[in-house]
C-alpha cells in the first residue's frame, strides 16, 4: 500500500473505479476499491492517516 492513501483513492477514482468506506472506527477507516462495472471489490485497505480522514469527512 502506498504511503499516500488519499492518492490511492483519487487515482482509483480518476481511473474510473469506485470506492466505498466499509468501516469507520475511532482510529481509522477501511476503504474498499471496487470495479467500475458492477462494483466487485478488488482490494481494500485500512488507514488512520489524518489526510485520508479529512478527505473522507462527510463522504460515504
Amino acid at each position: 500500500m502506498s504511503d499516500d492513501p488519499v492518492g490511492v483513492v483519487t487515482r482509483w477514482e480518476n481511473a474510473g473505479g469506485e470506492w466505498r468506506v466499509v468501516a469507520r472506527t475511532a482510529v481509522g477507516v477501511t476503504v474498499a476499491l471496487c470495479r467500475c462495472d458492477g462494483g466487485e471489490e478488488v482490494d481494500r485497505f485500512t488507514s488512520a492517516d489524518p489526510a485520508l480522514l479529512a478527505f473522507l469527512a462527510g463522504r460515504g
